[in-house]
C-alpha cells in the first residue's frame, strides 16, 4: 500500500468517528496524475446524491502528456462503496453536525482507493484542547530522551 496524499487539516478540524475504504471512479488521465502524486483533499468532503456517494473538491492536476480528453480538475467523482455502507453513512450522516471527508488517497495493489471518515466538527476550545495535549506529549517524549541519553 503506497499513500499519495493525506488530508491533515481533517484531523485537525475533526474528530474522526467511522473510517471506511472507497473505490473512486476515475478517468484514464487522472489515475497517470494521481499515479504521479498530482492530488490534493485538502478541502474534499463528500455528498450523497440519488442513494450514491460523491467526493467533492478533490483537486486532480491534468496530466502533462494528455490531450483533449484531460477531466476537469475539481470534477465531483463517484465513490464505489457497497450500497448497505452507503445507507448506514447517509443515516448517520444526517445527524447534525456530521461529515463525510476524504482523509487518505492511496495505492492498494493496483486499485486507487480513497479512505473517507464520518466526522464530527471541532469547536474551537476542541482544538486548543487538541494542541495543548500534543504540545505536553511531544514535552514529555522530550524528557524522556534527555533522560535516557544521560
Amino acid at each position: 500500500m503506497k499513500i499519495i496524499s493525506r488530508n491533515k487539516k481533517a484531523f485537525h478540524d475533526y474528530f474522526i468517528l467511522e473510517k471506511i475504504e472507497a473505490g473512486v471512479e476515475l478517468k484514464g488521465t487522472e489515475v497517470k496524475s494521481v499515479r504521479e502524486g498530482k492530488i490534493n483533499i485538502k478541502d474534499s468532503w463528500c455528498s450523497f446524491k440519488n442513494k450514491e456517494i460523491f467526493a467533492n473538491n478533490v483537486h486532480i492536476s491534468a496530466y502533462e502528456n494528455g490531450n483533449r480528453f484531460n477531466a476537469d480538475c475539481l470534477r465531483t467523482r463517484k465513490l464505489l462503496i457497497h450500497k448497505s455502507q452507503i445507507l448506514k453513512l447517509y443515516s448517520q450522516y444526517k445527524q447534525n453536525g456530521f461529515s463525510i471527508v476524504v482523509l487518505s488517497v492511496y495505492i492498494d495493489r493496483k486499485w486507487i482507493k480513497f479512505e473517507i471518515a464520518l466526522c464530527k466538527g471541532k469547536k474551537v476550545y476542541d482544538k486548543r484542547a487538541s494542541k495543548a495535549k500534543m504540545e505536553s506529549e511531544r514535552k514529555i517524549q522530550r524528557a524522556i530522551r534527555e533522560k535516557l541519553k544521560s
